[in-house]
């Protein structure tokens, strides 16, 4: 096989060059050529020519109304935390994409996934073939699908490993107890090898372990090189979109958390996964950043066992202290993530600093908690110039919400005059610079999740209080407030 020439683009102006230079000879900046595949057929200039060619398929130009809109049919990963996360499950031609710090669990929830998704497959078809009898009392195909979209019937697995051997995976799988897994295993990087393997076998999903591994003859760059995981990427992608094989791609992070590789890694796939949590802690989140076939920003809670990763049904119960009185400096909020409300606990400990004292904050915004200590100063006349703040989300969840202010507020009173928010208080909503509270979106949902779980006492936004005699909220008292001092003489009222 004739390997294909090469060139090298700038990612400043998109110049085009043979080879590799230090310096773009069309606009003079240093260290911007990148290696890519040269289109013999169509020579350009343009930049973004060898990244995004054939991703989507040609076709006539077409009337929006006149074009057939179906649901995309979902295959279950037997997962309902993953199934949550990815929009209800697997969709045939998508392209996923999952990234999470090394040992966070990302190969081991991906093999659970598979052997679940293997093993139903084998059931559905064992159920079709014995309710479709003899051989030639079965009725015709049809067609028009391709074997390896399966529907309910049956399908395949594969899993192509890059940074294990077959045995390994083998290994793996008898600790996490899927006795005879039926799951295909490929032990490969050449991308040529994978795609040809993908083209035989077809599968319904397979899951490439990980992107920075697989490399392409026609690129003469290093695995895991910015060409080689665009160039690898692309090919798997349109892969996907020609077969119909739902292809997962594990990737690589950053020391600072972020896919390792260009960013156009993530403009081509479908589905953006974060797998987040601490190594030193057994619970584990993951997080939509893109969902082309779902919301985004929904989260699937695991518990790390023996056994590997089981999905949490009532992730609140995290995120809540266990503390058997009220203690000072705790607040409990209802936030959301994606389409679930979670309670959990903010924690505040207000100490005397020195001449320079600390605002620290973990899983919340540090500016934010900045801004809002300087509200509580102007306008409810609670000073903490001279003190040291620190605030902790508990159970390692990074909250991106201002309706974590009033909570917030209210646990750094708290700690400062030592007195401890009443048992079965919590408090949600944001809090402008004028000391008013503005009201949280879809505030009911979270209401009715805190009275689920027993909740007493909420403080809550105006706009956010429910109408009156709503049985709904029975056992739960709400206050309504419209700003930070009516939220304080309410709690000065209650302890």
């Amino acid at each position: 096989m004739a390997k294909d020439k090469t060139n090298y683009t700038c990612t400043e102006c998109g110049g085009i060059s043979p080879k590799w230079l230090g310096k773009c000879p069309h606009c003079n900046a240093w260290n911007t050529l990148v290696e890519g595949v040269a289109d013999s057929s169509a020579p350009t200039k343009n930049r973004y020519s060898n990244q995004h060619q054939g991703l989507a398929k040609l076709s006539e130009v077409t009337t929006l109304s006149d074009i057939d809109a179906t649901d995309m049919q979902r295959t279950p990963t037997g997962h309902d935390e993953l199934d949550r996360v990815l929009g209800g499950g697997i969709v045939e031609g998508g392209v996923v994409l999952i990234g999470g710090d090394p040992g966070i669990g990302k190969s081991t929830l991906l093999l659970q996934a598979l052997d679940s998704m293997q093993r139903a497959f084998d059931r559905n078809a064992a159920d079709a073939a014995a309710s479709a009898g003899p051989p030639q009392a079965r009725p015709a195909p049809s067609g028009g699908r391709a074997p390896h979209a399966v529907g309910k019937r049956g399908g395949t697995t594969l899993y192509v490993t890059g940074e294990e051997s077959g045995a390994q995976i083998a290994l793996r799988s008898r600790r996490l107890g899927l006795e005879g897994s039926q799951v295909k295993v490929l032990a490969e990087i050449q991308l040529e090898k994978i795609l040809a393997t993908l083209e035989n076998e077809r599968p319904t999903i397979a899951v490439i372990d990980s992107i920075q591994t697989v490399y392409s003859d026609q690129l003469t760059s290093a695995p895991g090189s910015v060409a080689q995981v665009r160039e690898c990427a692309a090919h798997l992608t349109r892969a996907a979109k020609s077969s119909g094989v739902c292809i997962v791609l594990v990737g690589h992070v950053t020391k600072e958390g972020a896919l390792a590789g260009p960013r156009v890694l993530e403009h081509m796939v479908d589905t953006v996964l974060y797998f987040e949590g601490d190594t030193h802690s057994s619970f584990r989140l993951v997080r939509a950043i893109k969902n082309r076939f779902g919301a985004v920003n929904e989260i699937g809670v695991f518990a790390m066992t023996e056994k590997g990763l089981k999905g949490v049904s009532n992730p609140s119960a995290i995120f809540l202290s266990q503390h058997t009185e009220p203690v000072p400096g705790s607040c409990v909020m209802v936030t959301l993530e994606g389409t679930r409300p979670m309670l959990v606990e903010i924690q505040a400990l207000v100490d005397s600093g020195g001449p320079s004292p600390r605002r620290l904050s973990v899983g919340l915004d540090k500016d934010r908690l900045a801004m809002l200590l300087a509200v509580l100063h102007r306008h409810a006349g609670v000073a903490c110039m001279d003190q040291d703040v620190f605030v902790n989300a508990v159970g390692g969840v990074r909250i991106s919400e201002p309706a974590a202010d009033l909570a917030v507020m209210l646990a750094i009173t708290s700690s400062l005059r030592g007195r401890p928010l009443p048992k079965g208080f919590l408090a949600f909503g944001e809090v402008g610079l004028a000391g008013e509270v503005r009201p949280a979106p879809r505030g009911q949902e979270r209401l009715k999740e805190a009275a689920k779980l027993g909740f007493s006492v909420a403080i809550v936004p105006k706009a956010n209080a429910p109408k009156k005699n709503d049985k709904a909220f029975e056992g739960l008292t709400i206050h309504a407030v419209e700003r930070i001092e009516q939220a304080l003489e309410v709690v000065r009222s209650l302890q």
